[in-house]
């Protein structure tokens, strides 16, 4: 097992808590998303935030487990540290994340992190315990110990020590090993050996941990908990186990567990429940409540600082502030040591909790940049076991290579790799090229035989369909030629099978040969045979293809001749060979066309991009034509409708007619047949008469009349149809040449839609380059906006600055008077004296004579050495950074107090909204009329709900600008102060340390100065409200006895009393 360092980054893993009641109740807005698929949130409108975890409202806790932290168990049972940290503001939901507040009636499924990962840890080893016996070998051992550590008000507590005094000082210990690990004296260890016991640990310890509530939260952790298990295995080697399964097994039976080599592995997995970051304005915390906040803040600005300091590139080689907190103290193998680390950034989403989600997502994202070092944690003997197993096999290995001959040793002592080794590297390679080329050429005669059995086949079904029922025997000859030939080609295959086996044997010995008769002289001989060989089997593999396509050419010719008529059979003949001969070319042409195509569409893209204008008019000039288009295709192919249909209905009348026509000419036949049949009769008739046989010729007479005339209009109607008929050819013409006009047009259609796609695509395009360049400048814009305030607020700085410089060179002139030529050679100071002199820190605020004090203490500590160019210039671009600094969190906080004056505000607007809500709900239950009643609270609900959405957006506005303030303070932090002071001579040091003193000193009677001013104000405003009550009650009795006349005024009265919600009972 290799010991060596490895180094890992830390994870972070962002969980989103939901919203509580109380919140949605008071109309707090959701101010993060997640991007759905990725680990990203966006916070606010566009400020984006990655990590390697982003789990959302919906997330459950086996989820969060299973992706943060079961790994990291598993590489405990590999003898790596491990640690899990929740870090956030105070009621994000680190404590049920963690799983160290215990509830009675808690769910299975609502389990945290420490519960889940005891379960899995006792798992794991009863599974490799079991997996040891069913294979037989030695059990491993385990011991576990466990350790729960809190840290209140800056004292490190044991919770397992049920008899320790809150009232006396902490007496643990932090040490730190030889190899920098961290661990701690006088702290209870209990050991465990069920999973039972360690939960009864952790619940016995979680109980004693120091809670309380505040206005944020009803259960407030007021301390930082680390959960700690050390985990210790004794376990027999890898690698030995590996050798033991190749021996024989008889080892094992007759009990040599002597010669088992043990490692033994310690492990330890850090659970750090952090209290959470909070503001007293907003928890309302006092007394002792106030001093545990205010420790729970500096060691939060210890670990902060730490993170900083790792995660930023630029200050990784400085100082680690480890020791300010012992709470950094504690986790100092965690965060830049030896261990895999995992932290669980908890927010709100509600946008109340703004400010507060956005410095834990900066905090988050800066910790992603740390590298731990990250080894096994083995003890020395089998660190030093594995050491010389892993040189073992590495001199094994050079060793074959010598017996090989892979190595040498020259003339001169140098040892380097044989020409055997270089000769048959390269004879490897080429073998490989070749079996690349064999496969390739494979498959192209694989292809072409299938495409030559598919052409042979539609052959034979086409000379099968020709031949009909009398080809049989030609058929019966065809297939007889085809087995033949398929037993020819079978016995060529069995004999390439033969002579492929008798090479493969051949090319073994001669491998064998080179393996054992390696040298420069005799290696290349037996190899360059195999290689002869194998090119004339593939010389001899191609003559006989060549051969096989004359046969077949020869077969085809035969059979064609027979079947197949010559000049289909030469067009077949040449469609095959062209077929055969032109295939590569094709593909080589069609990918070539498609890289024209792509070239040319390329260049129709950047061609279009360059003139907007043309775009449009080119658009609409497609639209126009598009629009005629479509409209002759609909008239077109309404005629082509009507012209189908009256060549259906002619069709029609003409199947009719012939039907009619052939009925008369039938019946005519039949009467003629029958008058011929009555006359002969009639002749034969003795017994006739002539007027009965005038009657009969003169009835048939009329009948054949009556048919005549019918034949004629049937004979009319014939000329008729024949002159549709005629009509009805012109009409086809008519149709044919409508129908070749619709398919064009339907094509000239299709061209232009496709156009119209390309150009609105293009468009797009532009219009998203456009927009972005819009985006780019509005950013730029705001950025100059930015520089002009802060030059604005430098330039009244330095005009103020001005006014006090010469405030106190004209207190100077007053003070010091010329009565001799020593105070005259005092007065004429060198002019770098004066310039020092003349530069004082901005801010200053102070009376005449603490100017001249400090002035005069300014002169004696500054002399030339101090003053010199370099000094002045660190000194101002230290004050610019200061003034820089000085405004943005000024900005930021004004921006901050705007944004709590907002939220406040709509809370009140909610609360008056669902007043309103119940009145109005309670007049509707009680019957009043809607008119009257109803209708005044629901235009104020509407009033209310425009007022709240107001200001939402203007809440929005403010987490807007507050989002573009810190991006504008990271873009613009330029300065590295910490690299500008340390560049610093010792002389420039003292003129720094001078000038920052003196700063201090004014900025500290500033304070004093603003100080006074304000408790003046809040006499005043005490004062003032004072004032303010007594005049409201006064006014409240004067209008209460004005009411008792006056119904109208006392409703008044009633209703602004019930909206400040001063009503009296």
């Amino acid at each position: 097992m290799t010991t060596g360092q490895d180094e890992s980054s830390v994870r972070v893993a962002l969980r989103i808590r939901p919203q509580l009641a109380r919140e949605k109740i008071e109309g707090c807005h959701i101010c993060t998303y997640v991007m759905p698929g990725e680990p990203q949130v966006i916070l606010g409108k566009d400020k984006a935030f990655t990590f390697d975890y982003v789990l959302d409202m919906d997330s459950q806790q086996d989820t969060i487990y299973t992706n943060c932290t079961e790994k990291l168990i598993e590489g405990c049972f590999e003898g790596y540290n491990a640690t899990v940290f929740a870090y956030g503001q105070t009621g994000s939901g680190k404590t049920y994340t963690m799983g160290t507040g215990f509830d009675v009636n808690i769910a299975e499924e609502e389990l945290g992190i420490i519960p889940r990962a005891v379960h899995h840890l006792f798992k794991g080893i009863d599974e490799r315990r079991q997996a040891a016996q069913e294979q037989g070998r030695p059990v491993p051992e385990f011991k576990i110990n466990a350790q729960f550590l809190e840290l209140y008000n800056e004292e490190v507590l044991d919770l397992f020590d049920s008899a320790r005094d809150m009232k006396q000082k902490s007496h643990i210990k932090i040490h730190e090993d030889a190899s920098g690990g961290i661990y701690t004296v006088g702290v209870t260890t209990r050991t465990v050996s069920s999973e039972a016991e360690m939960m009864q640990c952790l619940k016995l310890g979680a109980l004693s941990r120091t809670t309380a509530s505040t206005q944020m939260n009803v259960q407030s952790s007021r301390s930082h908990a680390i959960f700690t298990i050390h985990l210790c295995q004794v376990r027999v080697c890898a690698s030995d186990n590996q050798e033991s399964e190749s021996e024989n097994d008889n080892k094992v039976s007759n009990g040599n567990s002597e010669m088992d080599e043990y490692e033994t592995l310690t492990a330890k997995f850090h659970f750090v429940d952090l209290a959470g970051s909070e503001r007293l304005k907003r928890t309302g915390a006092t007394g002792d409540r106030a001093k545990e906040g205010i420790s729970i803040n500096c060691g939060l600005l210890a670990l902060g600082n730490v993170i900083s300091a790792l995660g930023d590139r630029s200050k990784r080689a400085s100082h680690v502030p480890y020791r300010d907190s012992k709470l950094t103290r504690l986790l100092q193998d965690s965060l830049g040591g030896n261990s895999q680390t995992v932290m669980i950034a908890c927010i709100s989403p509600s946008d109340r909790d703004f400010m507060e989600t956005l410095n834990t997502l900066k905090y988050a994202n800066r910790a992603r940049n740390i590298k731990n070092k990250v080894m096994v944690n083995q003890d020395k003997a089998s660190q030093q076991i594995s050491a010389l197993r892993t040189e073992i096999a590495r001199l094994q290995m050079e060793l074959m290579e010598y017996k090989t001959g892979k190595r040498m040793m020259g003339e001169d002592g140098v040892e380097s790799f044989s020409d055997m080794f270089h000769e048959n590297s390269m004879l490897q390679t080429e073998n490989s090229n070749l079996r690349v080329r064999v496969k390739a050429m494979q498959e192209t005669i694989d292809a072409q035989r299938a495409r030559l059995t598919q052409l042979l086949s539609d052959q034979a079904n086409q000379a099968l369909a020709r031949a009909g029922e009398g080809g049989t025997e030609e058929i019966g000859n065809m297939i007889q030629g085809y087995i033949k030939e398929i037993e020819d080609l079978r016995a060529k295959l069995l004999e390439s099978e033969a002579v492929n086996e008798n090479l493969r044997k051949n090319l073994s010995r001669a491998s064998n040969r080179q393996s054992f008769y390696g040298g420069p002289g005799s290696f290349s001989s037996p190899l360059l045979a195999p290689e002869k060989e194998t090119s004339d089997v593939i010389e001899l593999a191609k003559k006989d293809l060549e051969k096989l396509k004359k046969r077949e050419k020869k077969k085809k010719k035969s059979a064609s001749k027979e079947e197949v008529p010559d000049n289909d059979q030469d067009k077949v003949t040449e469609r095959i060979g062209e077929d055969a001969e032109m295939e590569v070319q094709e593909a080589s042409d069609h990918e070539e066309g498609e890289e024209e195509e792509e070239e040319e569409e390329e260049m129709d893209v950047e061609e279009s991009s360059d003139d907007s204008d043309s775009e449009s008019d080119e658009k609409e000039n497609y639209q126009a034509d598009l629009a005629n288009i479509t409209c002759e295709i609909a008239i077109k192919q309404k005629l082509i409708d009507e012209l189908e249909n009256s060549q259906r209905r002619l069709h029609t009348l003409k199947q009719q007619y012939e039907q009619k026509l052939m009925m008369l000419q039938c019946k005519i036949r039949d009467t003629q047949l029958e008058r011929d049949r009555v006359l002969q009769n009639m002749n034969s008739m003795e017994s006739g008469t002539d007027d009965k046989t005038r009657k009969i010729k003169v009835e048939y007479e009329k009948k054949l009349s009556i048919m005549n005339k019918e034949l004629q209009k049937l004979q009319s109607a014939q000329k008729e149809h024949a002159r549709l008929l005629k009509n009805q050819s012109q009409y086809e013409k008519q149709l044919k040449k409508l129908q070749v006009d619709v398919a064009e047009m339907k094509r000239t259609k299709v061209r232009l839609m496709k156009q119209m796609k390309e150009q609105q695509e293009k468009n797009r395009l532009n219009e998203s380059r456009r927009n972005r360049e819009i985006a780019c400048l509005k950013k730029d814009q705001r950025k100059q906006e930015h520089q002009l305030k802060l030059l604005e607020a430098q330039k009244r700085q330095q005009e103020l600055i001005l006014r006090r410089k010469t405030e106190e060179v004209t207190a100077l002139r007053r003070q010091v008077r010329p009565t001799s030529g020593k105070v005259v050679r005092k007065v004429n100071l060198p002019e770098p004296a004066q310039d020092s002199l003349l530069r004082p820190p901005s801010g200053r605020t102070y009376s005449s004579s603490s100017s001249a004090t400090n002035s005069t203490w300014s002169y004696r500590r500054t002399t030339g050495v101090y003053s010199t160019r370099s000094a002045r210039n660190k000194w101002q671009t230290l004050e610019r950074r200061i003034s820089d600094v000085i405004m943005q969190r000024m900005t930021i906080s004004n921006m901050e107090a705007d944004m709590n004056r907002l939220l406040k505000q709509r809370e009140e607007l909610t609360k008056r909204k669902e007043k309103v809500i119940r009145k109005r709900d309670r007049l509707l239950r009680e019957g009043a009329e809607p008119e009257k009643a109803v209708l005044p609270l629901n235009e104020e609900v509407d009033t209310l709900t425009a007022n709240i959405d107001y200001i939402n957006d203007s809440i929005a506005d403010c987490q807007a600008n507050i989002m573009q303030l810190e991006e504008a303070k990271e873009e613009g932090d330029t300065v590295d102060v910490s690299a500008l002071i340390g560049s610093c001579s010792l002389a420039e040091s003292r003129f720094l340390l001078d000038h920052f003193m003196s700063m201090a000193i004014n900025k500290g009677l500033q304070a004093a100065q603003r100080e006074s001013q304000v408790k003046v104000m809040e006499g005043r405003l005490k004062q003032t409200e004072i004032t303010s009550a007594t005049q409201n009650q006064l006014l409240f009795h004067m209008l209460k006895e004005k009411a008792e006349f006056n119904p109208e005024l006392d409703a008044l009265l009633g209703n602004a009393l019930q909206e400040l919600g001063n009503l009296p009972a």
